[in-house]
């Protein structure tokens, strides 16, 4: 049996390779020579699986290790007779301390703000898990699941746009049906938010309208805006980049604790596929503890400032920036070598005031006396 695995998926190199032939390639340039006799690929979102890869192969299944599958032709793969999977919630807390560390960012008070949140999977109830903690007013936007358990409990975008001081998005990119999200965030959109608001995208980078982006934030519409990810990546908008908050190089699920996750959920889903025992539950052995496990907190400081604080010890968001700033050409090369991010449950808080502790219990750090 062989398996063609992007190289650039961490913890994968040296699992299987004493029970399958496994062959690691750069995942932006597999190739159809390259999969051709392949049983089984497991990608990232740079493998484009479609017919042009994959027709004439013997590939029988597709595990991609990460949460979108929009680099999946699905209907190709169900005329190939190519099964598939993804690892859906892999990251979600990986995502959700991107979106803390942004928020926390900004330097305000967020206790009575009111926080958007669009797109309410695995990814986005974890956000609002984090906006509550806050203790900021959440309103939730996710169309396909109203339809399906009802509107109780959740808005319509246009509420969201009138009431939200900060939006976020989580939803996967759709570009056609009942509810499409590519250019959600379009001109219109921008112009009906309420003057001073922030909009932060960490889902696909078509669901902003990159140049309806630009002419809100030149024209002061908007406060700030936080990009994760981008319009035709990795060639991203330059102009875009400088005008942002924070741009970062679409790494908010990159944890190491997600990166594990996401790995262990292929591997998974290959050896049931095929048979391998011996792997239907297997996980990377212990993850790398932090380079500085404990937080220590000063009580007397504001408590956004301590939340800040903490935040920004477990993910400090402006390393990834100032990386992507100084140097946008090397997008790729950030992801791929990315550094050893750990989620707050990696992490131990000393000292604090007991409000802000009580919010760091509920972000998932661990408190010491």
């Amino acid at each position: 049996m062989k398996i063609v695995a992007d190289d650039k998926i961490p913890f994968l190199k040296g699992v299987l390779d004493n029970t399958v032939e496994m062959v690691y390639l750069p995942g932006g340039k597999i190739t159809p020579s390259d999969v051709r006799d392949a049983d089984a690929l497991i990608t990232r979102t740079r493998t484009r699986c479609d017919r042009r890869l994959l027709a004439g192969s013997r590939v029988k299944f597709i595990a991609t290790a990460t949460i979108g599958f929009d680099h999946i032709d699905t209907a190709a793969m169900a005329e190939l007779g190519i099964e598939w999977t993804n690892a859906p919630g892999c990251n979600a807390a990986s995502v959700a301390e991107y979106i803390a560390g942004a928020l926390t960012d900004f330097r305000q008070p967020l206790a009575g703000r009111v926080l958007g949140v669009v797109g309410v999977g695995n990814v986005g109830r974890l956000v609002a898990e984090v906006g509550r903690a806050f203790g900021m007013t959440v309103l939730l936007n996710d169309p396909p699941r109203a339809e399906r358990e009802g509107a109780a409990g959740f808005v319509s975008l246009s509420e969201i746009e009138r009431q939200a001081d900060f939006i976020t998005f989580h939803v996967p990119l759709v570009r056609g049906g009942a509810h499409p999200t590519r250019s959600l965030a379009d001109a219109g959109f921008f112009a009906r938010l309420r003057p001073g608001a922030v909009v932060l995208n960490s889902s696909r980078g078509e669901v902003v309208a990159g140049e309806a982006l630009k002419d809100a934030l030149k024209s002061g519409r908007l406060a700030g805006a936080v990009l994760d990810v981008w319009e035709h990546e990795p060639e991203i908008d330059r102009e875009l980049l400088q005008l942002v908050h924070r741009g970062t190089p679409h790494i908010a699920g990159y944890s190491t604790d997600g990166k594990a996750n996401s790995t262990a959920m292929a591997v998974q889903a290959v050896a049931r596929r095929f048979g391998l025992t011996g792997f239907e539950t297997w996980r990377p052995a212990r993850l790398p503890e932090p380079e500085h496990p404990v937080i220590r907190l000063d009580s007397s400081l504001p408590p956004e400032e301590q939340l800040r604080l903490a935040c920004r010890h477990a993910y400090p968001i402006e390393r990834d920036a100032a990386a992507l700033l100084a140097a946008p050409g090397s997008f790729e090369q950030l992801r791929g070598d990315y550094w050893m991010r750990r989620e707050p449950g990696a992490f131990r808080v000393r000292g604090g005031s007991e409000a802000v502790r009580s919010i760091l219990e509920k972000l998932h750090f661990q408190l010491e006396g």
